[in-house]
């Protein structure tokens, strides 16, 4: 059985590694107070309403309580809500709400109308390397993907599969052709797979023998249940069911 598979990363020649940025944790109590900015969403009458408090905003992260429960959210994520970090450092926050940019600052105090999402969507703001590095889990298990849309299927270096708990004797061995070479690699049935809050169930992968690829390479056996949308250095994946 032979399976073709292009293994090329969405650009070529850049390298895959990328600095995680770093969030301070620590906040200064007695500024706290001056820190706190509620912003109210006001859904149309079919949708409930959703509170929004900023407590605390960092260089590339806000503190965020929303509908009670505090949350964290980097440059890039979106909350359940459908409200999108696009950028944030202790004066501001840049928020993108259905498509649409606001600037809080610390005075600030906006409204807006907007629907949550119907069906589920992750947002993925570009590396400095212009790729793009979303987060999910694999069978329960923590997983960071490499977007790549050149690749047929999901792809798996061997030693990220033992950690995933994934066992190549429970695959079928298969040939695939990569940009470089044809390799003897296993193929898998992903019994759970997650990106952001997208979930599939048997979804096909190959694992590599070896340490690459470094990131799991996000391929169309599963993008091909997504629609995908870019513009201005930011992918918006929306789920066809």
């Amino acid at each position: 059985m032979w399976v073709w598979t292009k293994v090329t990363p969405l650009y070529s020649g850049i390298n895959t590694n990328c600095r995680r940025s770093r969030v301070m944790n620590i906040i200064d109590t007695t500024r706290r107070t001056r820190l706190t900015l509620v912003l109210l969403l006001l859904l149309p009458l079919s949708s409930r309403a959703v509170e929004i408090e900023v407590r605390a905003l960092f260089s590339g992260a806000a503190m965020f309580v929303i509908d009670g429960q505090n949350q964290l959210l980097k440059t890039g994520q979106v909350s359940r809500s459908g409200v999108e970090l696009v950028e944030a450092n202790p004066k501001e926050a840049i928020v993108r709400i259905n498509g649409e940019i606001r600037t809080l600052q610390l005075s600030g105090r906006i409204s807006s109308t907007f629907e949550k999402p119907e069906k589920p969507r992750v947002m993925i703001k570009v590396a400095e390397n212009r790729q793009y590095i979303t987060t999910g889990s694999i069978n329960g298990r923590p997983a960071r993907y490499l977007v790549d849309t050149g690749a047929n299927v999901v792809a798996i270096n061997a030693n990220m599969a033992k950690t995933l708990g994934l066992s190549v004797e429970e695959g079928v061995e298969v040939y695939a052709s990569t940009a470089s070479d044809d390799l003897e690699v296993t193929m898998v049935i992903l019994k759970e797979m997650t990106v952001g809050e997208i979930k599939r169930n048997n979804v096909q992968a190959i694992i590599i023998d070896g340490e690459n690829p470094k990131d799991i390479l996000l391929g169309m056996s599963f993008l091909q249940h997504v629609d995908i949308s870019e513009k201005a250095g930011l992918m918006v994946l929306t789920s066809k069911l």
